[in-house]
């Protein structure tokens, strides 16, 4: 029977279970897969927790994203066959040895990626797409300025911004990170433990501004980002890992800006064809070579918890993934 990491109680990454989980029989139009690696993502976490926006009913498998090998098909499948590499797209569900899923899950991995990198791909660098081209329109020559720069979803939006044209400010917690950034293709770097970030944009951009804002931190870094903004500048809400953000309205309507929100996978449930174009967008991008997940920590399956807790405690550079 196959494995994988369980919630039954909502908690911290340590009370998940490594469980073997019955194996499912395929209805028609879906297909088995072998998890060959998963990616860990920050609403992993939350779920688990209890304090994402999905709350799935538990007991539950958590995982968003993963990478691995058609081993069965259904009736009624076409266009995958048995031995393809694949990722998988899910709500929760790839913390595990195998999974079972409806053919339209499945996007074909870059063969130029190993399965690590397969598994952390879509999810973080689709995000950064959904933020910076479908919602923050990010323009050649405006300048960008990328909070959590260190992380998987911020250096994607590092990686893209340089491709599309940016000059790219990334703000990161340590000069490990800024240098993985830098490589990535950011043109400056912020160690926030050394400077405010709103001062060295200022300095950086002299006195101009960012243009976009791509935030995936929250609280303070998004209240500070509203007074480093330039005229008409669009500040992206991704995520809240510091917290809740509070607007200061009247610095907005001072700088025509906009605050917008960035929900790569609502907006995919809501318009098919948005994310089919996004996909076909990234699978070019990364047989081009231009896109790549920079996967710092790779983990067995076993070691879920540990894995967790290099997101919680910002230890990882990138991405992290589970390898079952």
């Amino acid at each position: 029977m196959p494995k994988a990491v369980v919630c039954r109680e909502l908690g911290p990454p340590e009370a998940l279970r490594l469980e073997e989980i019955e194996r499912k029989a395929l209805k028609p139009g879906e297909v088995r897969v072998a998890i060959r690696a998963a990616g860990i993502n920050f609403p992993d976490i939350l779920m688990c927790a209890g304090e994402y926006q999905l709350k799935p009913e538990l007991p539950f498998i958590p995982g968003v994203e993963a990478a691995g090998e058609v081993i069965e098909i259904g009736e009624g499948v076409t266009g995958v066959r048995c031995g393809d590499r694949v990722i998988v797209k899910l709500r929760f569900g790839a913390y595990a040895e195998e999974v079972v899923v409806a053919a339209s899950q499945l996007t074909p991995a870059p063969p130029n990626f190993d399965d690590a990198e397969a598994a952390t791909y879509l999810a973080g660098h689709g995000t950064a797409w959904h933020g910076l081209v479908e919602r923050g329109g990010l323009k050649a020559g405006e300048v960008l300025l990328v909070h959590g720069a260190g992380g998987g979803v911020g250096l994607a939006a590092v990686e893209l911004g340089k491709y599309l044209g940016a000059t790219v400010i990334a703000a990161a917690s340590s000069e490990e990170k800024l240098a993985v950034a830098r490589q990535r293709g950011a043109d400056h770097g912020i160690l926030t433990s050394a400077e405010p970030f709103r001062d060295a944009v200022k300095r950086i951009t002299d006195g101009r501004g960012a243009d976009v804002v791509f935030d995936p931190v929250g609280g303070q870094v998004f209240e500070d980002s509203v007074r480093c903004i330039n005229w008409g500048a669009r500040l992206l809400v991704v995520g809240f890992t510091g917290g809740i953000g509070l607007a200061r309205t009247n610095l907005i309507l001072m700088k025509g800006a906009s605050v917008i929100g960035v929900r790569a996978g609502e907006a995919v449930r809501r318009d098919p064809a948005l994310g089919a174009q996004r996909i076909a967008a990234l699978l070019d991008l990364a047989a081009q070579g231009v896109l790549r997940p920079n996967v710092s920590h790779r983990l067995p399956l076993a070691e879920w918890a540990p894995a967790m807790r290099l997101l919680i405690d910002r230890k990882a550079i990138g991405r992290v993934a589970l390898l079952p």
